[in-house]
């Protein structure tokens, strides 16, 4: 079991993104330069009918948005619970987008992972 997860250069700045993926979890950081904790969120991925995911803010009051939306993409893109750290000295939205590039450039190359329906 080990982390993979990718980076990407911005402004001079390294952004990171790390994953652990465990059997009923999944546990990502977002951080730039070296490995911080920042605001943490967990989510629930969505069942049945549910249209909206459900997640919590658990540590933090900066970017709650923005962590508390990685990890939602997270439950639901692995179909389990996810727990996220989000840090960054950039403004919001900006940190945000570079992020969510990061995930979707990761997820393009990791093909086989489940969504959690039963489908590759």
């Amino acid at each position: 079991m080990s982390f993979v997860g990718s980076t990407r250069e911005h402004s001079g700045v390294t952004f990171h993104f790390r994953l652990l993926v465990l059997e009923n979890a999944v546990f990502a950081l977002f951080y730039e330069g070296e490995m911080k904790l920042g605001t943490v969120a967990f989510s629930m991925p969505v069942t049945g009918e549910e249209r909206v995911g459900k997640s919590s803010v658990l540590l933090g009051g900066k970017y709650l948005v923005a962590a508390r939306a990685l990890s939602e993409r997270l439950a639901v893109r692995y179909g389990k619970m996810s727990l996220v750290s989000f840090h960054s000295s950039f403004p919001e939205t900006e940190a945000f987008r570079i992020y969510v590039k990061i995930l979707e450039d990761h997820m393009k190359r990791d093909h086989a992972v489940p969504t959690g329906d039963g489908s590759r």
